[in-house]
């Protein structure tokens, strides 16, 4: 069994450095400075945003907006 992982240069939004991001699967990358899972989003430009996971059990919700 042959694993190969992808490691490219990018700029981490959670540690604002620019890092090598290791390739956990083809969307998911982690930052090796901060540790932190990043995703993906190629829309006219590569750009790495913050991995957000829902866990398992939770419901989903939508804050009300407050006035003053």
């Amino acid at each position: 069994m042959k694993i190969q992982a992808e490691v490219v240069n990018g700029r981490c939004p959670t540690c604002d450095e620019l890092t090598m991001l290791v390739g956990l699967t083809p969307e998911l990358y982690r930052c090796m400075n901060c540790g932190s899972d990043l995703q993906q989003h190629v829309n006219g430009k590569i750009s790495y945003l913050p991995h957000l996971a829902k866990p398992k059990d939770a419901e989903p919700f939508v804050n009300e907006w407050k006035d003053g």
